[in-house]
């Protein structure tokens, strides 16, 4: 029996990064660390292409379930490293089939190291031939049973049968940090969580109106930004006192345009703290068309108070799609818990799904918004929801 010592990182996207290639391993490199850090007996090596984690006798699934949820990683493979010795190489790799379940084989050789004086096609030949003398199986190139693959690289020889997808996308921190409109939905922890997957930070902005919201929707976000911890180990969560402002809105404008009036106050809110946190762009779980908010115009109109970049990673989603991934990630049964927020229970009968931006102008004009603002912002509370609250000092 033989027992797989090693777990190889691919890193995906990063191998299109040219220069900066270096820097992103550095930071997924990091991120491994800290997400592993459970686990004592484990060691890290980084190299160009690969990161390695040499199991040292530890378990291998919970440290494969802990780096999938990383972003930055493409695929792991579950690994035995040797010596480039042809017949060290080939004794593995028949003692790794000989653990695998099945009647074919095929064997997938990549010879990193063009300096080994055996090239792939003759590696797979020695490999393949040693196998079939050795054991009952057969070889079939089109549907296998057990696909072994063997990497020579200048180091050592990687041979393996277990490939593993990763999360992809970029590694947490490299893209920089969005201030994040969170509102306790299905849609905006999902966007949350596509935005680190893009190698981005997030701190979240929500916005409460005691006593029209219950304190039930706060301890929901709190558990939302649990499950995302995974993802972003520790997250900063801005809770806005908005009853002042929007109390002022239903007072001075019409039903229809409530809304409208509305998104633009917190918008104008998350641009000021976006700037006041030295976040460079606002994301939010907005989807085209799937509220009278979320219209086309209304985002025009919406969008028309702040310069900073506004991204929506849900916009071209359907609603089947986002409950897809919120299930996947965890958040799906939080969100659906019945605590609404002030969007939700401030809904008009009637919203509008065209807004005008004269009139928006209108109401706007008959309060003096711009106070609320200030005085939200002076209020504001902070939460720090974290993975490990005594080791993520320093992460955000």
């Amino acid at each position: 029996m033989i027992t797989y010592d090693h777990i190889m990182v691919r890193f995906g996207e990063l191998s299109t990064k040219g220069k900066n290639k270096k820097d992103f391993i550095k930071t997924l490199a990091v991120n491994i660390r800290f997400a592993l850090k459970d686990f004592p007996l484990l060691k890290i090596e980084t190299r160009y292409d690969h990161i390695y984690v040499a199991l040292n006798g530890t378990d291998y699934q919970p440290v494969i379930l802990r780096l999938q949820d990383i972003s930055g990683i493409h695929s792991l493979s579950l690994v035995y490293k040797c010596s480039r010795d042809m017949e060290e190489m080939k004794q593995a790799a028949l003692n790794l089939i000989k653990e695998e379940k099945g009647q074919t084989f095929k064997i997938k050789c990549k010879r990193s190291d063009k300096k080994y004086p055996l090239v792939s096609e003759q590696i797979t030949r020695e490999i393949a031939g040693h196998i079939l003398r050795s054991i009952t199986l057969k070889v079939d190139v089109h549907q296998p049973d057990i696909m072994l693959s063997i990497e020579v690289r200048e180091e050592a020889t990687y041979i393996f049968c277990h490939t593993f997808l990763g999360a992809g996308g970029y590694p947490l921190g490299v893209g920089g940090k969005s201030m994040h409109m969170l509102s306790g939905g299905i849609d905006s922890p999902v966007a949350a969580f596509l935005m680190m997957k893009r190698g981005v930070m997030i701190e979240c902005i929500h916005f409460a109106s005691p006593p029209y919201t219950q304190a039930g929707v706060i301890y929901k976000l709190e558990d939302l930004l649990h499950t995302l911890n995974k993802y972003q180990p520790r997250i900063r969560l801005h809770i806005i006192p908005f009853t002042k402002i929007q109390e002022a809105i239903y007072d001075n404008a019409d039903e229809s345009y409530c809304i409208t009036v509305m998104r633009r106050m917190m918008f104008r809110l998350a641009d000021r703290l976006a700037k006041r946190r030295k976040c460079p762009v606002i994301s939010s779980g907005e989807s085209i068309g799937q509220v009278a908010s979320q219209t086309l115009q209304s985002m025009h109109v919406i969008n028309e108070v702040t310069n900073t970049p506004i991204l929506r990673p849900c916009a071209t989603m359907d609603k089947t799609e986002i409950i897809e991934i919120s299930r996947k990630i965890g958040t799906y049964d939080i969100s659906i818990r019945p605590y609404e927020d002030c969007c939700t229970i401030f809904t008009p009968k009637a919203p509008k799904t065209s807004p005008r931006l004269d009139q928006v102008l209108t109401f706007e004009g008959k309060f003096d918004y711009e106070t609320l603002i200030r005085e939200a912002l002076q209020n504001v509370e902070i939460k720090i929801l974290a993975f490990d609250d005594e080791k993520t000092e320093g992460i955000l």
